[in-house]
């Protein structure tokens, strides 16, 4: 007698919608994105001298580096009363989250094609753990924030100008808004480098410039008035808006518009879509490519 043919569980097919992030399958996988978290936070520094330290390390020599050649020497002003050292820590909190979700996003397939190539699961969950994992030295950076500023405001009197906004509320939109932003752009480079290589040594120095054209080192105000010119190029960059209402909420310089606020979800969120779209679209076929 045959045996009473059971029907499957789960389907294994390709995705046909050009949108597709299903939170069902997402949060059965949960186990395997949490995972993918602890491995990416445990990993990066593992066999290094210093480890974790790194965290504080990078963004306080950053600071360092940007106050004396920007400030010191270039003699670009910040706001009176607000330190230069605390302007540029700010600046940096703010662009190292969004730089580390989007070059951490951006060789998902390239690096990750001996998994995809043995086992299914939802491949969006890889970025997503990066973003995730990206939050812990985003907190961390954030403490190394506040203990400068309670140094600054507290024990010198640089700073009597740096007050926080009771828009500081909105600190978690920014954080995901960069986050969409970051994770976005790092799905569409990753799906482009299964085929353009090339992409990959560009990625660097993209970000490079991007940092140079996303007012970290220096207020818009004064970009705006050395090269008024060009400065829309630098205004309508989200990440500007982004790092600019950082300071804004955390220190109270510059200004934020609520039609600023509505201009970067919107884009963030386009940016997310058009790169879900692409992610999903590589995704059928990346695994002949790579």
């Amino acid at each position: 007698m045959k045996e009473q043919e059971r029907p499957w569980l789960y389907t294994i097919s390709p995705k046909r919608k050009l949108i597709d992030l299903n939170f069902k399958e997402i949060w059965r996988y949960k186990d395997l994105l949490l995972l993918f978290v602890k491995r990416d936070i445990v990993t990066v520094y593992k066999q290094t001298i210093l480890g974790p330290l790194w965290y504080f390390i990078q963004p306080l020599f950053t600071s360092i580096i940007f106050t004396v050649i920007f400030n010191n020497l270039a003699a670009i002003p910040v706001t009176p009363g607000v330190p230069a050292f605390l302007f540029n820590l700010a600046g940096i909190t703010a662009w190292n989250y969004f730089k580390e979700c989007l070059t951490g996003t951006s060789d998902t397939f390239t690096k990750n094609q001996a998994i995809f190539g043995k086992v299914y699961f939802p491949r969006v969950i890889i970025p997503m753990s990066i973003v995730v994992s990206n939050l812990v030295k985003f907190a961390i950076q954030l403490l190394v924030f506040i203990g400068f500023y309670v140094y600054f405001v507290g024990f010198t009197t640089t700073a009597y100008a740096a007050r926080p906004q009771w828009s500081l509320l909105l600190l978690p939109v920014l954080v995901f808004i960069m986050g969409l932003l970051g994770l976005g752009f790092g799905m569409l480079i990753s799906s482009m480098t299964t085929k353009y290589r090339d992409l990959t040594f560009l990625v660097a120095f993209g970000v490079q410039l991007l940092m140079y054209g996303s007012a970290v080192m220096y207020p818009l105000s004064f970009f705006e008035e050395k090269l008024p010119g060009v400065a829309w190029l630098v205004a309508y960059n989200p990440m500007t808006i982004v790092i600019e209402a950082f300071r804004h909420i955390t220190l109270g310089v510059g200004e934020i518009s609520s039609l600023q606020l509505v201009y970067i979800s919107v884009v963030s969120i386009f940016v997310f879509l058009l790169g879900l779209i692409v992610f999903n679209s590589t995704e059928k076929k990346f695994i002949d490519t790579v």
